[in-house]
């Protein structure tokens, strides 16, 4: 069964359950540069988990573009994507865990066919904090899951929560059995030997972890799942890895034509960082040194090098994005729509990178030449690790060089810098996605408010050009992008505070209405990513002031918000000017 196949069944299936279905929110978080991507399915949709009302209902069901780069040096081996496709289906304070198992267990059995003997469950076993999950594990008995194929493990295995702070709860998982044998008499889903894989979570969305590690219940109960496109997809079609199945297929056979040397990790490197970097662009990312620019950056530069290594003329990644473009234009239109500025991005960033690949190797022949005048054949691991950060050289190109120089690497404490920056960045990915989620207290609820009068007061000094760009909201202060090709003076940006600041002190009421997209187009309402909303959306009325398409929190009135304060303006990008700002009690 093809990928688009099996998405077009799951959400049929849970439409005819009565689930409004959802389009994909972007790849880069609307309203949010805090969080590098959007990671699961669960982000976009947390003021709705936290208790806001949704437009399209209680129930919905949407495909949801993600992409991870925590385990980037993975990719390679059979299984490890940094982009990926989640089909989840989810209950905002409607049904639980009876009806959301019966219907995952009658997808699978029913709609996907697959034999029960295939399955197997794991629920939470409790702790201090939660009880024993015995209601999922009853449920999934009367569908006919047989006891000793349910397990119970603690939350390392089944609690899921993004971040360290956030909405949480118990789940349910189901796994496939693939059919290799036991690696022991223990033998579980909990195993990492391969013979069982994960296909499926349903996370009963009950409680809020708060930041001092204490739990909390929520306002509602929610069901958050997740299925992965990609695996499924393997598994029905009875193949080894993602790259087998007609997602990869194509591009891989072309990498195997082109290359001039036989490499699976370098092959399927190149195929997957190339998805990736095409996603990623056709939703907007650009490559740059920090942040969702420099994961961009690297996805290409690795691409760029394992290219090289297979001996690949590097000017062909413009007709392997062309294959991609029409294999996969039924899932992911927007890659044609974008297919000539992915090129010109891709080709640009390889021009780059060869440059600093030369500046590389150049840093690495004074390195060997200085070791060599000190009599020695080792070089450091600090000088390895250096090359690897500031170049981008991975240990596999540094050995390389060591061995056309006739010299030895000093490995251990490479080892030991890169799994510090490894920790590092596992970190920092943490804290992203942390302050992306957690963050829904009274200040940003009141610097969301802030954003909409900020961005209506630029539009009356400026001009209707000005559209917001994006925006990231802190308990400090506000980060507001908008389009605007120079920088403001001093007297604009006096306009601009007052403004602001007359609409807090005119105790405007906020007030929201659900309506079609279509109806908030013309009642004059500002909208963002406007091919990303749903059916409905909600307008934020401020006042006579300001209307937008926002999914909030807002507060109830402007009275409540303090004084505004502009404290930085900046170029963001080419065209796009940035605004950081507080509010003063």
């Amino acid at each position: 069964m093809r990928a688009i196949d099996i998405r077009n069944k799951y959400l049929n299936f849970f439409k005819e359950h009565n689930h409004h279905i959802i389009p994909s929110a972007s790849l880069i978080p609307e309203n949010d540069s805090s969080v590098l991507f959007t990671t699961a399915g669960m982000q976009p949709l947390i003021p709705y988990l936290l208790g806001e009302k949704h437009p399209e209902g209680k129930r919905l069901a949407d495909y949801q573009k993600c992409v991870r780069t925590v385990d980037i040096d993975d990719v390679g081996d059979n299984r490890h994507l940094t982009f990926f496709e989640m089909l989840g289906n989810w209950s905002l304070g409607d049904y639980f865990k009876e009806e959301a198992i019966h219907m995952s267990f009658d997808f699978l059995t029913k709609e996907l066919q697959i034999p029960i003997e295939k399955l197997s469950v794991t629920c939470f076993a409790g702790d201090k904090d939660a009880m024993q999950d015995v209601v999922s594990a009853e449920c999934w008995k009367k569908a006919g899951i047989p006891e000793n194929k349910i397990y119970y493990f603690g939350k390392e295995n089944n609690w899921w929560i993004a971040g360290s702070e956030g909405p949480c709860g118990p789940d349910t998982e189901i796994f496939y059995d693939t059919g290799k044998p036991a690696c022991g008499p223990n033998c579980n889903p909990a195993c990492d030997c391969g013979k069982y894989v994960e296909i499926w979570n349903n996370v009963f969305m009950e409680f809020f972890k708060n930041s001092d590690g204490t739990y909390s219940k929520l306002k509602q109960k929610n069901v958050d799942t997740g299925l992965g496109l990609e695996r499924m997809a393997m598994l029905l079609q009875g193949k080894k890895t993602p790259y087998e199945t007609e997602l990869f297929a194509p591009v891989m056979k072309k990498i195997k034509e082109l290359a001039k040397i036989d490499n699976i990790q370098s092959t399927r490197i190149v195929a997957e960082h190339l998805r990736s970097s095409m996603m990623i662009i056709a939703d907007g990312g650009r490559p740059s040194n920090i942040d969702r620019g420099y994961v961009l950056r690297r996805l290409i530069r690795r691409m760029t090098r394992h290219l090289k290594k297979l001996q690949i003329d590097l000017n062909e990644i413009t007709n392997l994005v062309d294959i991609y473009v029409e294999n996969l234009y039924e899932m992911y239109p927007e890659l044609n729509q974008n297919k000539e500025t992915i090129k010109n991005i891709l080709i640009d960033e390889k021009n780059k990178f060869i440059k600093t690949l030369e500046n590389g190797e150049r840093e690495f022949k004074k390195a060997v030449e200085k070791v060599k005048k000190e009599g020695k054949n080792k070089i450091d691991g600090q000088t390895v690790f250096n090359l690897y950060e500031t170049y981008g050289f991975p240990q596999e190109i540094t050995l390389e060089l060591a061995n056309e120089n006739g010299v030895e690497l000093e490995l251990d404490k490479f080892d030991e810098l890169y799994k510090k920056h490894q920790e590092k960045s596992r970190l920092g990915s943490e804290q992203k996605f942390k302050g992306g989620l957690a963050e829904q207290n009274e200040q940003t609820t009141a610097y969301h408010t802030a954003t909409h009068l900020l961005h209506q007061a630029l539009r009356q000094v400026l001009g209707e050009h000005v559209r917001q760009n994006g925006s990231n909201i802190t308990t400090e202060r506000l980060r507001f992008d908008f389009t605007h090709p120079q920088k403001l003076t001093k007297e604009e940006l006096k306009k601009v505070e007052d403004i602001v600041n007359e609409q807090i002190k005119r105790d405007l009421q906020v007030t929201c209405e659900e309506m079609s997209l279509e109806d908030a187009k013309a009642s004059g309402a500002i909208g963002l990513f406007e091919n990303k909303y749903g059916d409905k959306v909600k307008v934020y009325t401020i006042g006579d002031f300001s209307k937008e398409i926002c999914g909030g929190p807002h507060v109830e009135r402007t009275g409540k918000l303090g004084h505004f304060v502009i404290k930085k303006e900046e170029s963001s990008s080419s065209g796009v000017r940035r605004i950081k700002a507080i509010l003063e009690k």
